[in-house]
């Protein structure tokens, strides 16, 4: 294989200290042995709205469906601006010419299954929701592979996803 195929990628999961907290979530298996196979185009959907870093920490809150990005202490609606960017941010990515997308489990902008919803008394409810811009994205590439770094862990999950990535890209040549 000469070249590498283009796999999006939240950013935190490649070590880059762009969480609520100023800290990461690195993965090594994305960096060290999937990383030696791809090009990681890395996405921050928080910090590229202007949610900044370290910031007050967001959630989901009201229906799984189309719920609002709200801020925990200072209840401050961050939806527009979110869906604004991820409009945006998909139109771009589609020039990248990504053959699967690695997101971050349960975060609220990049989750992409069983992300919580939080009624409006704060308590989650739903376990269904799906992170802001993780649903513009499958929305916006309904042929894209799309995993979340934990479900990487289990082998046969793991091998799936690495099987679709590498055939979306024209290698029927699967190196993990």
């Amino acid at each position: 294989m000469t070249e590498r195929i283009r796999l999006g990628v939240t950013s935190c999961l490649l070590g880059a200290d762009v969480r609520f907290n100023a800290g990461h979530k690195h993965d090594r298996f994305l960096t060290d042995t999937l990383g030696q196979y791809v090009e990681f185009v890395p996405v921050c959907p928080e910090v590229e709205c202007g949610l900044g870093v370290p910031q007050e920490s967001i959630r989901l809150v009201g229906n799984p469906q189309s719920p609002h990005l709200v801020t925990i202490r200072t209840p401050v609606d961050h939806t527009d601006r979110m869906l604004s960017l991820a409009r945006k941010r998909v139109k771009e990515l589609e020039k990248e010419d990504l053959c699967g997308f690695i997101f971050k489990n349960g975060s609220p902008s990049s989750g992409m299954d069983r992300v919580k919803v939080h009624n409006e008394k704060g308590m989650p409810e739903k376990w269904g929701g799906v992170g802001m811009f993780t649903r513009a994205f499958m929305g916006y590439f309904p042929l894209i592979p799309v995993e979340e770094e934990g479900r990487l862990h289990d082998p046969r999950m793991r091998e799936n996803f690495i099987e679709r990535i590498f055939t979306k890209g024209g290698s029927i040549s699967c190196p993990v």
